[in-house]
């Protein structure tokens, strides 16, 4: 597979199961191979979240970055932790938030930005309960079939 100029690999679940409430662009802390294989587009954060160690740092736990293919036995892990690199500032309400108010820290879009270097956007989210995602797929729904309605008397 050709290495794409710009990756952009979303979690398109995360909308959906999660309530948004703010979002931060973090670095990844990479080894070996794996930035060649993100490049490359495989890798996903469909089932990935972060957390915080006990030295403070945020890791994205599950993100899955498959091996690279033209790499020798010196190939990475693909389900390795991952920091991420944050200002203290950022960190530190992050922490204090997931701590306090039970918020959850999921990685919305994974992306290699314009010098080539991967960048993760995660957002602070609070989960969803099943009517609010009900809701969603008749908001949904009723828009798809507004527009097929606004389509059919255009013509």
């Amino acid at each position: 597979m050709a290495i794409q100029k710009n990756i952009q690999i979303k979690n398109r679940k995360a909308r959906f199961e999660y309530e948004i409430l703010d979002t931060y662009t973090a670095g990844i802390v990479l080894v070996g191979t794996e930035i060649k294989a993100i490049r490359e587009g495989k890798a996903s954060i469909a089932d990935s979240f972060c957390e915080f160690n006990a030295q403070g740092e945020l890791f994205v736990i599950n993100m899955t970055v498959q091996e690279y293919s033209h790499a020798t036995h010196f190939n990475h892990n693909p389900k390795s932790e991952r920091k991420l690199l944050l200002n203290k500032t950022e960190l530190k309400k992050l922490y204090k938030n997931v701590k306090t108010s039970g918020l959850t820290i999921i990685p919305l879009v994974l992306f290699t930005n314009d010098k080539g270097l991967a960048k993760i956007t995660v957002a602070l989210c609070r989960g969803k309960r099943e009517f609010d995602k009900r809701e969603n797929i008749k908001d949904r729904d009723n828009k798809r079939d507004l527009s097929r309605l606004k389509k059919s008397f255009n013509n």
